[in-house]
């Protein structure tokens, strides 16, 4: 079993590291719970009851130590070197890992499309051990329930777990499959994706007893299953497939293991996986897991790589068994050898608490550091030091301070995205996923725009929410992350959702019949001059030239293969290094001007002079971070453009 673990480790290690992939070690520890798991159970309950306190008391012995351990370290060494704009996800993401929670705010950045730019954070390897202490948790209760259910029935304990464990698996595997399909980051790290594999260590836990196989057969079961399981890591790309059915793979391979045992034979795969070397990365296992990750992350944020490479590779898995040999011998063994928990099984839960305590400790006290640097700048009213976009008007002149600094603070632009203002928001009667939000203004304001189309179109809320207050103009917003105004689904060919989302949206803004839409004009601003206005922009334009609504089209800003304000921080935050030629992104003729016949409802705004110099488009305009991602602009930057943004509008208002 040592030796299975080791290899599982070993893949998962060289996989992140060199191959940059996810190895099916994660699935074959889940079926490694489960089988020892319900084996304990099962044997637990066959004596007469199973003790729960003592149960979890182990558990919390063997897991907490070492896990814990290494987050206190992590908080200490993520504040010395992690840019700051990363803290806060990593807060997060820390005290999620803590509570065996990992999973779920990652599922929650996986849903959350204004989140996917988040970067793979220094605990994001904790989702699966997260899965593994739920999987600790439920699976006794249930075992336990059904096994008393089972007894009123007539049932003996091993029919009723096997009962269990086979409905968890066809019902978890089908539910993995489909969610897979519809959506594979968030079923990578969702509970019940998974559950299907804890569920087969079950169902192998009862089999291997009740049935005997010829010891020739179990030593090519060995090493099919051996082969098998090296063999998932180098065919698959299992990060962008994975769980669905093709965690099949590792998990039969793991599970033929298991069934071939120790066969005794000179040729059998077990004798391999008993050698003394195997053994003992197999006891440094959750040590190792727990540290390769985090080594790596952190390895590149030094060296400001986005590759390891060979030496690099190296080095991190030299790194990583040193620290692992020292918290395995240091921490992991010295608490598995102690009396903690064993007279007193409570005693392992005061324990635990004892070593969770300093973990949030260190966490809110990071989360507090990250709020003050966060409220250490407010963007005023024509702040001289900070002009932003204003900077790249005509005749402008610097009237601030030589030594400003850039804004907003690092720790905070992750989060610096233009919010809905104070509004209230229904659900439209055409389709509940269309959210019309309207802006605070008066009975009667003297202008309703609405605002309509991806994340692109609600950073002009940050300017438009200054202006309507100003000349009490009502704004509505109507948006959904990765769907421009279309009536196709531009970004995401295909998306049926989309494409009803928008349907809808075009009627949902007939009936409200406002004075300006504000929509998509181009998109994929990209290097190669990818620029393009979509037939189906200027359908949906048309519609609304039907109704007599004015449409006013807004030119995309450019995307980038880079976080250009992140890759200030890797080069000395000297803008020169993370600017980009003009010529590269953007083309000197937009590309709605070759559209022959376009609706005479349409006017367009092209800000790309406010995001560009003439040359370059640089991370910094004006003392302000122009990006708070790779495409997205930030709300300080946005907001500077407010007088901009004003004078576009006014002009096509005739005022």
């Amino acid at each position: 079993m040592q030796g299975l673990r080791a290899v599982a480790v070993a893949l998962v290690v060289v996989y992140h590291v060199w191959l940059g992939r996810v190895s099916g070690g994660v699935d074959v520890f889940f079926l490694l719970s489960g089988f020892l798991v319900t084996g304990q159970l099962v044997r637990a309950a066959v004596r007469g009851r199973v003790e729960f306190v003592p149960l979890w008391g182990r558990m919390i012995r063997r897991l907490f130590p070492a896990a814990l351990t290494v987050l206190v370290v992590l908080i200490a060494v993520c504040m010395l070197v992690l840019p700051e704009n990363r803290w806060f996800q990593t807060v997060r993401e820390v005290v999620a890992a803590a509570l065996y929670l990992e999973n779920w705010q990652l599922v929650s950045d996986a849903a959350d499309y204004f989140n996917q730019p988040n970067e793979a954070s220094v605990v994001q390897h904790f989702w699966s051990l997260s899965i593994q202490g739920q999987f600790y948790l439920v699976w006794p209760i249930l075992a336990v329930v059904v096994v008393w259910i089972g007894r009123r029935i007539g049932w003996g304990v091993r029919r009723s777990v096997a009962g269990l464990s086979a409905a968890v698996f066809v019902g978890s595997l089908a539910f993995s499959v489909v969610l897979t399909a519809a959506n594979q980051p968030l079923a990578y790290f969702h509970s019940l994706t998974r559950a299907w594999e804890f569920a087969l260590g079950g169902l192998l836990a009862l089999a291997v007893d009740a049935v005997v196989l010829p010891r020739r057969l179990r030593v090519v079961l060995g090493w099919l299953g051996l082969v098998g399981l090296v063999a998932c890591g180098l065919v698959l790309q299992v990060g962008t497939v994975f769980p669905g059915y093709l965690a099949l793979w590792p998990t039969l391979c793991a599970a033929a293991i298991i069934a071939a045992g120790t066969t005794g034979s000179r040729v059998g795969a077990d004798r391999l996986l008993a050698a003394r070397p195997l053994r003992y990365l197999g006891d440094l296992s959750y040590s190792l897991y727990l540290w390769h990750w985090p080594v790596l992350v952190l390895y590149l944020v030094v060296r400001g790589r986005e590759e390891v490479g060979i030496a690099g590779g190296l080095f991190v898995i030299a790194l990583s068994v040193l620290l692992s040999v020292a918290t395995y011998h240091g921490v992991e063994a010295p608490v598995r050898r102690s009396g903690i928990g064993v007279a007193r099984p409570w005693g392992a839960y005061r324990f635990g608490v004892a070593l969770l305590v300093p973990v949030l400790v260190a966490a809110g006290g990071w989360q507090v550091v990250s709020d003050r640097k966060a409220a250490s700048y407010e963007l005023l009213v024509d702040d001289p030091d900070h002009p932003g976009a204003l900077a790249r008007t005509p005749d402008f002149e610097y009237w601030g301070s030589e030594d400003a600094t850039i804004v907003p603070p690092m720790v905070s632009l992750p989060d610096d995205f233009a919010p809905h203002p104070d509004s209230v928001c229904r659900a439209s009667t055409r389709n509940r996923e269309l959210e019309a939000c309207t802006g605070p203004s008066s009975d009667t304001p003297t202008k309703r725009i609405v605002v309509v189309g991806d994340s692109h179109m609600q950073q002009y809320l940050a300017p438009l929410t200054q202006l309507a207050e100003h000349h009490d103009w009502q704004i509505v917003s109507m948006l959904k992350g990765a769907c421009p105004f279309s009536v196709d689904a531009d970004a995401m060919p295909g998306d049926a959702a989309c494409i009803k989302w928008n349907a809808d949206a075009a009627a949902e803004i007939i009936s409200l019949n406002p004075d300006l839409v504000l929509a998509n004009g181009t998109r994929d601003v990209r290097a190669g001059l990818t620029e393009d206005t979509p037939a189906g922009f200027v359908a949906q334009w048309r519609k609304l030239e039907s109704a007599g609504i004015r449409v006013v089209a807004v030119r995309d800003n450019p995307r980038f293969g880079f976080g250009p304000s992140a890759c200030l921080v890797s080069h000395g935050m000297d803008p020169a290094s993370c600017s980009t030629p003009r010529a590269e992104v953007l083309p000197e003729e937009p590309p709605y001007q070759r559209i022959p016949d376009l609706p005479s409802n349409v006017a367009f705004a092209d800000f790309s002079d406010y995001f560009c110099e003439p040359e370059l488009c640089p991370p910094v305009i004006g003392n302000v971070h122009v990006y708070l991602d790779d495409n997205h602009v930030s709300a300080t930057f946005m907001a500077t453009m407010a007088p901009i943004v004003e004078a576009e509008l006014l002009a096509l208002f005739g005022e």
